[in-house]
């Protein structure tokens, strides 16, 4: 078995996402990286903080700059981040009188932390759109299926018969909830990171506060006072991904248990046994079962990320940089395979009683 089973050669088949994957490669964080130094040199240029056409080459090499991987995988080791030598390669590139302008004022927590919120906006949008998809097939469900009857169980026991409006209900309502949520993340947590040395913006002085509202501007994401060592927006982009991926895995489960005698539900394929031909194992189910189990206990590690000493820590930095991808490609699987299940159901529940 290997670190990831979300990059698994094999089983990535299964909890892999190769659309979201690309965001979290190492080419994608380069290029938002190169995005925010160009950015950032024209943030400046605007006001006055270097001169123009020091700006206008680093954004024209930022463009087309190819950093050269292998010394950047050195210096990783040396320095914990890329950032260092990245701007060393770039200062190069640009050469000149220009070359000191590159990364003026920043330090190597602004570029990533940036980078990783220009990603998230990506992935988020994306996010979205498999919500809304997911919703509008239970919503078809609905139309078909909503008078139809099922028994309600409390605490695994037979309570009362119900709806499957009523079931359809407890799945579909927090994800347009979700919905809600994710829209409105852009402005609430997807924020620029620009701080400088040690969170002050000393090089910038008076100008500071206006250089961070042009940056942010130009990179599409919210402006706010740096952040380097108050974590809390990563920690509530976490809550909101494993909110997610939860309520998916309330479905999976639910759709797991009518399977168990099939008298109220039918899906289309399912999984082969090994042992036991006849069988159809709901392995979407059961992997969101557990998805939303992996991402509720990657909460807690993010939580522990919250204490960052000082005004930086590599550590807990370091923490967010293991756990966090880990549960976007969790919510990634998840939304994908809540869709399959969603689509997979040909019939749900008994019709009523005439």
């Amino acid at each position: 078995m290997s670190y990831s089973l979300f990059e698994h050669p094999l089983f990535s088949g299964l909890m892999g996402d190769e659309e979201i994957a690309a965001h979290f490669s190492a080419q994608a964080d380069l290029r938002a990286i190169l995005v925010f130094e160009a950015a950032l040199a024209k943030a400046e240029a605007r006001h006055g903080v270097i001169p123009e056409q020091a700006a206008a080459l680093i954004g024209e090499i930022c463009a087309k700059f190819p950093p050269h991987t292998p010394a950047l995988k050195s210096a990783v080791a040396r320095d914990g981040v890329i950032v260092p030598e990245l701007v060393q390669q770039l200062r190069g590139a640009v050469g000149g009188d220009a070359a000191p302008y590159v990364h003026f004022g920043a330090t190597s927590q602004d570029a990533v932390d940036t980078s990783l919120m220009l990603r998230l906006k990506a992935v988020f949008h994306l996010f979205v759109a498999r919500l809304s998809a997911i919703i509008d097939v239970m919503g078809s469900l609905e139309k078909d299926f909503g008078g139809n009857r099922l028994m309600g169980y409390t605490r695994m026991q037979p309570a009362i018969p119900i709806s499957v409006h009523d079931r359809l209900r407890s799945w579909r309502d927090p994800l347009i909830t979700y919905l809600d949520h994710l829209g409105r993340t852009d402005k609430e947590f997807l924020t620029v990171q620009f701080g400088g040395a040690a969170g002050t913006l000393e090089k910038l002085g008076e100008r500071a506060e206006a250089v961070r509202a042009t940056l942010a501007q130009e990179l599409g994401l919210a402006d706010a006072p740096q952040w380097h060592s108050q974590r809390s927006r990563t920690v509530e982009i976490a809550h909101r991904l494993a909110s997610i991926t939860g309520s998916l895995g309330k479905f999976g489960q639910d759709v797991a248990l009518l399977t168990e005698t099939g008298g109220e539900i039918e899906l289309a394929g399912g999984g082969g046994s090994s042992a036991m031909p006849h069988k159809q194992n709901p392995i979407a189910a059961e992997t969101l079962v557990a998805l939303a189990r992996f991402n509720a206990v990657q909460v807690s590690g993010m939580h522990q990320a919250l204490v960052h000493e000082q005004e930086r820590s590599g550590a807990a930095w370091t923490l967010e940089w293991l756990i966090l991808p880990q549960m976007v490609g969790a919510t990634a699987a998840a939304l994908h395979l809540a869709g399959e299940l969603a689509r997979s159901i040909r019939r749900l529940g008994q019709p009523p009683i005439e």
